[in-house]
């Protein structure tokens, strides 16, 4: 987190506050002492109340909250408008149009109204005279204007930056109704006790409002980077988890191809050994047939010539 230091405060000029007779008594506990009919502001308070406002901006980044930053005064302009877009949140330059939190959901249709205008071949230009176009022109060029830096706001901010609080009463008043936290950039002119986190600073110095509003985006960049570090780190968790359990299911297919090939190759052996033990019982039944027919042929043989030998014995008992 970016750190300012007491120097880097009284080198710019933030502890001059307003005259005295323009002051206001709740701002009490801020002053150091009157100098030349003006208050001094303590800029250790300054210090401690930026702490608290930084520490609450990266709480609510870390939650995906979004900031409204306002500075419609001629000194703040640019600036808010530069660190709003470099840190990626939502502004106010122009006049601060009442209702713009409390009556949200017209200022919708009005930044419907703008995209409507602001699309090219709309069907809201066809068939229209020079001078309905001229005054198309005027309303789309108006509502860019009031709308240029909350045209992509969907919805209320969680929290609301402003430079000059005496100036912005009225964003402040809807922000308190809305319960929406304040952080504001407080003068000697000032009530503070409007505002969750009041920064006692002279707010109508460019340079003051340069540092704590630049060091205040800082904040908001330095919490999106940690949160999409955080990220980073879970999705390649999640991706070496996957991997991990690809791998084991991998190994599970092979083990289980591997018990398939073993099966197979065992019931190839036992088909082999079953076919070898068939062909082996075969000619062993063959040997046996072929000993049978051979042992019956000697048989008949013998029995033939046994008979043949009792043929003529009969036929000389039969002479005599």
């Amino acid at each position: 987190m970016a750190r300012i230091s007491f120097d880097d405060l009284l080198s710019i000029g933030a502890h001059f506050g307003h005259v005295v007779r323009k002051w206001n008594p709740n701002f009490q506990p801020y002053v150091l002492m009157e100098k030349n009919g003006v208050h001094i502001i303590n800029l250790e308070e300054t210090l401690k109340n930026l702490e608290r406002a930084l520490h609450f901006i990266t709480d609510v980044i870390s939650r995906n909250g979004e900031i409204l930053f306002v500075g419609t005064k001629k000194q703040a302009k640019d600036i808010i408008q530069q660190e709003a877009d470099r840190c990626g949140m939502f502004y106010v330059v122009e006049r601060w149009l009442g209702g713009t939190l409390t009556n949200f959901s017209t200022i919708k249709k009005s930044i419907k109204r703008l995209q409507l205008l602001e699309k090219e071949g709309s069907s809201i230009y066809e068939n229209l005279t020079k001078k309905e176009l001229q005054m198309l022109n005027r309303e789309r060029i108006k509502l860019s204007d009031q709308h240029r830096g909350i045209k992509d706001m969907r919805r209320l901010p969680d929290a609301v930056v402003i430079v000059d609080a005496f100036f912005e009463s009225i964003a402040i008043k809807e922000a308190n109704l809305l319960e929406i936290p304040v952080i504001a950039i407080v003068d000697s002119n000032t009530d503070p006790r409007k505002i969750d986190y009041p920064i006692p600073a002279n707010d109508d110095s460019i340079r003051t409002i340069q540092l704590i509003i630049s060091t205040l985006t800082d904040a908001v960049i330095e919490a999106r980077t940690k949160d999409d570090a955080v990220e980073d780190i879970k999705l390649d968790s999640e991706q070496s988890d996957s991997k991990e359990d690809k791998s084991e299911i991998k190994k599970e297919q092979l083990s289980e191809e591997t018990k398939i090939e073993t099966a197979a190759e065992e019931l190839a052996v036992n088909t082999e050994e079953f076919d070898s033990t068939t062909e082996k019982t075969a000619k062993k039944k063959s040997v046996k047939t072929k000993t049978t027919l051979g042992t019956d042929s000697e048989e008949k043989k013998t029995k033939g010539n046994k008979d043949s030998q009792k043929k003529p014995a009969v036929i000389e008992e039969e002479e005599n």
